[in-house]
C-alpha cells in the first residue's frame, strides 16, 4: 500500500471538487480523506501504487468545469490505514490562501431540471448545483461553507439535506442548495412597496413587461431595470426616468437563435454567450435588426446576453420571442443597487414594479462586458463570472495593494505569486461609489489575508485613491505614472519581462510635467520607461467641460494651432456659438482655468465635433465611439497629412494639417465614412511610422510592442495598428484577460511597484 498527501491550490472550493475527489477515489479503489482548508484542498490517499498514480493523474485531467488547479503538490507519507474514503469537515485554522469561487451561469443539468415537470424543482427560480449558481456574491467568510453565506438563513429541508450530504450527488456540499419548500422565494411589489396579491409573481412580471411597464428585477449581483426591447415607448420612458439619453442599453434574449435575428454572431461570440461567465457581448447589429432604435442609438453595435440565472430563464419560458432591455439598476452615477431597501427607496421613481427575492446579496457585481476583436476577447468590464479569480505572476507580491485610478476604478491585492483584482466599481465621483469601493476592498483584503506593506497609487495629486490608502497603515507608498501602469498591465498579462515599446492611447492621465497625457510612445520595462513621443499639447479651457462638450475642445485646438484663422474656422463650424468662441479665445490668451494636454480621447472628440457627429457627450467616450462607427476596413481612402517633429529628442505628433484637411473635406461634401476612415488610418500610420523610426535609432532594441489604454477598445485602431506593426516585423501584444482601460490600471500599478521595490 502507498499513502500520499496531496495539496491542491486554485479555484477548488465551491466547484464540486470534494465530491469529484470522492467519486474518483471510489473508481480507483482509493481510501483516505479529502478536506477543505484555508489553503485549498488537502487529500490523503492510500492504495496500490498504480491506483494512486492514476488517481492523481485523473485529478488534473477530469477536474470539474468550474475548477482551476493552479498548483498540485504530492508527497509520500507514512502508511495510514483507512477503511473507506470520506469527506471530512473543513479546517478554518490559519491564514487564507484560498481562491474565492466565482458566480456561474446555470448549468445544462439544472436548466433541464428547471423545465422538467417531473422534477421536484420544476420552475424553481433558485435551482443550482456545484457547477452553477451564486458564489462570490453570497459569501460572508471563508472557507466557502453554507453557514458563512447568506444561505445560512434557509435551513435545508429533508430532501435537500439528503442531496447535500450524499457525496455521489452533484449537489453534495452545493452551499446555495434549495427548493421551493426551504429556499428563497420571489415577490412582486408596486411603487408603494406593497406586495401584489398574485399566485405567480414571475408570470405577472412577464405580463407587466409585455404591457410596456418597467420592472426592476433582482438578479445574481444586483438589480436590473427591464422593459420590452421592441417597445420604443417603454425604452424611451426608461431612458427619461434614468436620465440616460444616449448610452447604449444591454439586452437579454432567450436563445442564440433569437440573438441571430437582430445581431451578427460569430463562433467566438457564441462561445462567450454560452460560457459559465455569460457576459454581455458587444456585437454588430444584423440587417434585420428589429429592436427599438432607442436601445442603442447612433450605433451599429448592441450589447447582448443570454439568461444566466434560473429566474431569467423563467421570464422567457413560453415567451421565447421576447427580448428584454436588461440594464444595471442604479440612478445615474451611483453603483448598482443590490439591497432590497435601497431598491424600494431609489428605484421607485424609475420602475413601475419591483421583482425581489429574499436571498441577500452580500457583494454586488455588475455584468461583465466583452467584445471580440480579431477573434480574441476584449474586456470592457471585468465583473460577474471573472471576479475575483487571481492572475498568476512570477514574483511574490504579498503586502502590495494597488488602488487603481479615479475612473472605472478597481483595486488589486498581491498574495504570494497571485494578484486578486477587485470588481469594476465605477467612477469615484460620489460618496456612494467611494463607500462601495472601501467595502469591497476591506472584504477581499480579509479573505486573502492581505498584508499592508506597500500602497501603490496613481501619481495624480487629487485622485480619491490617494486618500483611501490612508485608512490603512502601510510601510511605504509608491506612486506610478498613469500610462506606465497601462503599459505594465499589458506586459504583465502577456508575461513579458524584457524591454519593449508601449503605445498608450486614452482620454486622460496625469503627466510628469503636469500636462494631461494620453497619446504616448514609451520604451522600457516595469521599473522604468522613457517617453519617446507624444501628441502636441493643446489647451482644455474649462477642463472637465471640454470633455463633456467636445465642440469646446475642437474650438480650443483650432485657436491654439491656427490663431485668427482657427477662430474663423471654428466660428463657421459652430456658428451658433459665437459668444462662447470669443470667451474661449480670451481664456486661452489669458491662460485662465485651463490645462494643456495631448490625448487620443480629446483628439477623437475634437474630430467628432468638427464632423458634426457629436458636439455634446452624454456618456464617457460617446463622441469618439460614434465617430468610430463610421470607419470601415472595406474603404481604401489613404491618410491625411501629419508631421513627426523631433523636439529635444522627443517626437511630437502634429496633426494640425489633418484638421484643416478634414474641415475642407466636410465643406466639399465628402462622406462621413470616408472622413472617419481616413482619420483612423492617419492615426495608425503616424504611430507605426513613429515606432519604426525610433526602433532604427536605438541599438539592441526589442521589436516588441504592447498596446494599452481605453482608446484601444476602438476595434479599427486595435486591428489595423496590430496588423501594420506586424507587417513591419514587430511582435504586438494586446489585452485579453483584463480591460485595456483604467479598469486594468491597478494590475499595472502593482507590477511597476514590485519592480521598483525589488531594484
Amino acid at each position: 500500500m502507498h499513502t500520499v498527501l496531496i495539496k491542491i491550490n486554485g479555484r477548488v472550493q465551491g466547484v464540486g471538487f470534494r465530491p469529484f475527489i470522492f467519486q474518483l477515489a471510489e473508481a480507483h479503489h482509493i481510501k483516505g480523506t479529502v478536506q477543505n482548508n484555508m489553503d485549498g484542498v488537502k487529500i490523503i490517499a492510500s492504495g496500490k501504487r498504480g491506483d494512486v498514480s492514476y488517481f492523481i493523474q485523473d485529478i488534473t485531467q477530469k477536474a470539474p468545469r468550474l475548477s482551476k488547479i493552479e498548483q498540485i503538490a504530492v508527497e509520500t507519507i507514512p502508511e495510514q490505514k483507512f477503511y473507506d474514503f470520506s469527506i471530512i469537515a473543513s479546517n478554518r485554522q490559519g491564514s487564507s490562501k484560498l481562491v474565492i469561487p466565482v458566480d456561474s451561469a446555470i448549468c445544462p443539468d439544472c436548466l433541464s431540471e428547471l423545465k422538467d415537470k417531473k422534477d421536484f424543482r420544476y420552475r424553481y427560480p433558485f435551482i443550482n448545483c456545484t457547477q452553477c449558481g451564486p458564489r462570490y456574491t453570497i459569501i460572508d467568510e471563508l472557507p466557502y461553507d453554507r453557514p458563512y453565506t447568506s444561505m445560512k438563513d434557509f435551513p435545508m429541508c429533508r430532501t435537500c439535506s439528503e442531496e447535500y450530504e450524499d457525496p455521489r450527488n452533484r449537489r453534495h456540499h452545493a452551499q446555495p442548495i434549495a427548493c421551493s419548500d426551504c429556499g428563497p422565494a420571489v415577490l412582486l411589489v408596486d411603487q408603494s412597496g406593497e406586495p401584489l396579491p398574485v399566485m405567480n409573481p414571475i408570470l405577472e412580471t412577464i405580463q407587466m413587461l409585455k404591457q410596456g411597464k418597467i420592472v426592476a428585477i433582482k438578479g445574481l449581483g444586483g438589480y436590473h431595470l427591464c422593459c420590452d426591447a421592441q417597445n420604443s415607448e417603454a425604452v424611451s420612458t426608461l431612458r427619461k426616468r434614468k436620465n440616460r439619453p444616449n448610452r447604449p442599453l444591454a439586452v437579454m434574449a432567450s436563445s442564440i437563435e433569437r440573438v441571430t435575428a437582430f445581431a451578427n454572431v460569430t463562433s467566438e461570440e457564441e462561445q462567450l454567450l454560452l460560457s459559465p461567465e455569460a457576459p454581455i457581448v458587444v456585437m454588430t447589429k444584423h440587417e434585420s435588426y428589429h429592436l427599438a432604435a432607442e436601445v442603442a442609438p447612433h450605433l451599429t453595435t448592441i450589447g447582448v446576453m443570454l439568461p444566466y440565472t434560473p429566474l431569467h430563464h423563467l421570464l422567457f419560458l413560453n415567451n421565447e420571442e421576447l427580448t428584454l432591455v436588461m440594464t444595471s439598476a442604479n440612478p445615474s452615477g451611483i453603483p448598482i443597487i443590490y439591497r432590497d431597501t435601497d431598491a424600494q427607496k431609489l428605484l421607485m421613481d424609475i420602475a413601475d414594479y419591483v421583482l425581489i427575492h429574499n436571498r441577500e446579496i452580500l457583494h454586488p457585481l455588475d455584468d461583465s462586458v466583452v467584445q471580440v476583436s480579431n477573434g480574441l476577447p476584449d474586456l470592457f468590464r471585468r465583473a460577474r463570472g471573472y471576479v475575483p479569480d487571481p492572475i498568476r505572476v512570477d514574483n511574490n507580491l504579498s503586502g502590495f495593494i494597488a488602488f487603481g485610478g479615479q475612473q472605472k476604478s478597481t483595486f488589486t491585492i498581491g498574495r504570494d505569486g497571485q494578484v486578486f483584482m477587485g470588481p469594476h466599481l465605477g467612477d469615484l465621483d460620489n460618496i456612494e461609489t467611494i463607500s462601495h469601493y472601501q467595502n469591497e476592498l476591506k472584504h477581499l483584503m480579509k479573505w486573502t489575508g492581505a498584508e499592508t506593506k506597500v500602497a501603490v497609487i496613481d501619481a495624480h495629486p487629487t485622485y480619491h485613491t490617494r486618500y483611501m490608502k490612508n485608512e490603512y497603515s502601510f510601510d511605504e507608498t509608491i506612486e506610478v505614472q498613469h500610462h506606465h501602469a497601462h503599459m505594465a498591465a499589458c506586459m504583465g498579462e502577456n508575461q513579458l519581462t524584457k524591454n519593449c515599446f508601449g503605445i498608450i492611447l486614452d482620454g486622460t492621465g496625469y503627466g510628469l510635467d503636469g500636462a494631461v497625457w494620453g497619446f504616448e510612445v514609451f520604451y522600457g520595462n516595469y521599473e522604468k520607461v522613457s517617453r519617446l513621443a507624444h501628441l502636441t499639447y493643446t489647451p482644455l479651457p474649462g477642463n472637465e467641460k471640454c470633455i463633456k462638450e467636445p465642440w469646446r475642445n475642437a474650438v480650443a485646438m483650432l485657436i491654439e494651432l491656427f490663431g485668427d484663422e482657427g477662430e474663423k474656422r471654428a466660428a463657421k463650424l459652430f456658428h451658433s456659438k459665437q459668444k462662447e468662441i470669443h470667451i474661449l479665445r480670451s481664456m486661452i490668451q489669458n491662460q485662465l482655468n485651463l490645462v494643456y494636454g495631448g490625448t487620443c480621447g480629446r483628439l477623437f472628440d475634437a474630430v467628432s465635433a468638427i464632423c458634426g457627429v457629436c458636439t455634446i457627450s452624454t456618456y464617457d467616450g460617446e463622441a469618439a465611439i460614434r465617430l468610430s462607427e463610421f470607419a470601415s476596413l472595406k474603404l481604401d481612402v489613404g491618410t491625411y497629412a501629419y508631421e513627426l517633429k523631433n523636439e529635444n529628442g522627443t517626437y511630437q505628433f502634429d496633426f494640425s494639417k489633418m484638421l484643416l484637411q478634414i474641415i475642407d473635406d466636410i465643406e466639399s461634401g465628402q462622406s462621413l465614412p470616408n472622413i472617419s476612415t481616413k482619420f483612423h488610418e492617419t492615426i495608425v500610420s503616424a504611430l507605426a511610422d513613429c515606432v519604426t523610426k525610433i526602433q532604427k535609432q536605438i541599438e539592441d532594441v526589442q521589436k516588441t510592442v504592447v498596446l494599452s489604454g481605453g482608446s484601444f477598445h476602438n476595434q479599427y485602431i486595435r486591428s489595423r495598428l496590430t496588423s501594420t506593426l506586424t507587417e513591419k516585423g514587430f511582435r504586438v501584444y494586446t489585452h485579453r484577460k483584463l480591460p485595456c482601460s483604467d479598469a486594468g490600471l491597478s494590475y499595472g500599478q502593482i507590477m511597476v511597484a514590485q519592480a521598483k521595490r525589488r531594484s
